[in-house]
């Protein structure tokens, strides 16, 4: 598998086993039906543009309350009236053990229910190395060779490791959501670049700037007043400043 940058909004997915449905799902629970495949063929190629349509809605959004409320045996057997109100609009919904289908029989359309499973675990068989209560995906369930961490809301990481809660202005906070993994620099999208850019620049002047005052503020004439050893001190500070900052930025960029 390969992680997905935030400026590509296409996907290419290669697949060896036989299936019929496809569904993608995103943070916090949000599923898009995204193939439908009534008989399986092999070696075909599938083009899919995702929908808002595609969008498998909560019954929360198509039920009142009391009706969410009631018995699952009770309430499932209105689930086709959803796919007959909303027609084409929707093509599925889910409750909290269920995702249904609406299909079209003859001249009806009716709900097509299975048991779904809305809070699995991934945690890499045990073996996760995400921290934060990030979710661990491996690329095969044997004999693994690479594995991902998902990070929840507020951290970011090749192992969730960094979190920008609590954080103002800061480097980390600023960047860690941008910096993408596993692409070149030449790739990373262009506040990335242009950091990156101000960052050198930053460096080089203030490194000139640092090394300029301390030559000219490290005589032993001027340091026999307290405002000559100011001066230096105050050179000597720049010069480290610019030095950490630089190095802050580079481990920034490296360790994603």
């Amino acid at each position: 598998f390969r992680t997905i940058s935030l400026i590509k909004n296409s996907l290419t997915v290669y697949w060896s086993q036989p299936f019929h449905l496809v569904f993608i799902e995103l943070l916090n629970k949000i599923y898009y039906l995204a193939i439908i495949q009534k008989t399986y063929e092999r070696s075909t190629t599938i083009n899919k543009m995702i929908n808002p349509s595609d969008r498998c809605r909560h019954i929360n959004e198509l039920f009142n309350e009391t009706f969410v409320q009631m018995h699952i045996l009770r309430r499932i057997k209105y689930y086709h009236l959803p796919c007959q109100k909303y027609s084409s609009n929707l093509s599925c919904f889910y409750d909290d053990l269920h995702i249904c289908l609406c299909y079209d029989y003859e001249k009806q359309r009716l709900a097509n229910c299975f048991d779904f499973n809305h809070n699995m675990k991934f945690d890499c068989l045990g073996q996760s190395v995400c921290e934060n209560e990030g979710q661990c995906f491996q690329d095969t369930p044997d004999c693994p060779q690479r594995s991902m961490c998902i990070c929840p809301k507020c951290f970011y990481g090749t192992r969730c490791q960094f979190s920008s809660s609590g954080f103002g202005l800061s480097l980390d906070a600023i960047l860690g959501y941008h910096i993408q993994p596993h692409i070149s620099l030449i790739q990373q999208p262009n506040i990335v670049k242009t950091s990156l850019a101000l960052t050198i620049i930053f460096m080089v002047v203030g490194f000139i700037n640092g090394v300029l005052a301390l030559i000219t503020f490290n005589n032993k004439t001027i340091c026999e007043v307290g405002c000559g050893l100011y001066l230096l001190g105050s050179s000597i500070t720049t010069l480290l400043t610019t030095i950490i900052f630089g190095l802050k930025f580079w481990i920034l960029i490296l360790h994603k």
